[in-house]
């Protein structure tokens, strides 16, 4: 599975730049927005229109960075299965079945073969058709912030189309003049509550340091299987979890046979 040579993910990824700069330049070039403009030009308040402007390009990049990255795919190469097997701790007392994959071999704990990228993923949490990719282990906190940077986007957004809106004489009158901007404003009202929920559910499931795979289907995963309700091998405090997500170095996979069975020290 190539990212860049995706016909499905080309036609997502142009689709969401169209619409996310359509409706930018509704917003800049409606009526009430070139009054706007035009009022922080005479007070010599630009700032905020270029800001806004910045963080529309910021989210565009981060958009491309998350559906474009490696989410952590397991290579079938020599290196590849070299380092599966030192990901695949020594059989003990304890230790579960290992897991293995029809088209990856060995399957390091946690990881799920993704049927539409046909490759196993590391801390598989889910494939986004939004971004058209994967997201695991080694894009998931830039998905997160790409969520908090496209809502303060959406938030933003709203805010200007919301004061924009011109006063008229009848119903008939008012949709002629604001017609086009109450079209926009109900795009990002809308694309702002499923953001929102988005980003509050995967803070969420951080917070738990589980995934939205082993959330849904707990009871389908081997080594959760046998676990509690309200019991998960990976959660060392929310504090900790969270820190681990956002701040631990990247570029290494997290032996999470390891954290499972407990065994020698902290490893993320």
């Amino acid at each position: 599975y190539d990212p860049w040579r995706s016909r499905g993910g080309f036609l997502v990824r142009t689709a969401h730049v169209i619409l996310t700069w359509v409706i930018t330049l509704i917003l800049f070039l409606h009526d009430t927005g070139k009054r706007h403009l035009r009022k922080h030009e005479e007070n010599g308040r630009l700032v905020q229109p270029v800001l806004f402007v910045l963080l529309v390009l910021v989210s565009v990049l981060l958009y491309f960075a998350v559906s474009l990255m490696d989410p952590g795919f397991i290579l079938n190469d020599d290196n590849g299965l070299q380092e599966q097997q030192d990901m695949i701790p020594p059989p003990t007392s304890k230790s579960l079945r290992q897991r293995r994959c029809g088209h990856c071999l060995l399957q390091p704990m946690r990881s799920k073969h993704c049927q539409t990228c046909q490759h196993c993923v590391r801390r598989y949490d889910h494939h986004c058709p939004w971004i058209e990719n994967c997201v695991g282990e080694r894009n998931h906190r830039w998905f997160v912030l790409y969520l908090a940077v496209q809502l303060l986007v959406l938030l933003w957004g709203l805010h200007m189309a919301w004061t924009g809106f011109s006063a008229a004489d009848s119903w008939q009158a008012w949709l002629r003049s604001n017609g086009v901007l109450l079209a926009a404003a109900a795009a990002v009202a809308l694309l702002s509550l499923t953001v929102l929920l988005l980003l509050g559910s995967h803070l969420y499931l951080v917070s738990l340091n589980t995934t939205t795979w082993e959330f849904m289907s707990r009871h389908r995963i081997s080594y959760l299987r046998h676990c509690g309700a309200d019991e998960n091998p990976f959660d060392r405090g929310a504090a900790r979890n969270l820190w681990g997500f956002f701040c631990a170095p990247g570029g290494s996979a997290v032996v999470w046979e390891q954290v499972y069975f407990r065994e020698g020290s902290d490893p993320v």
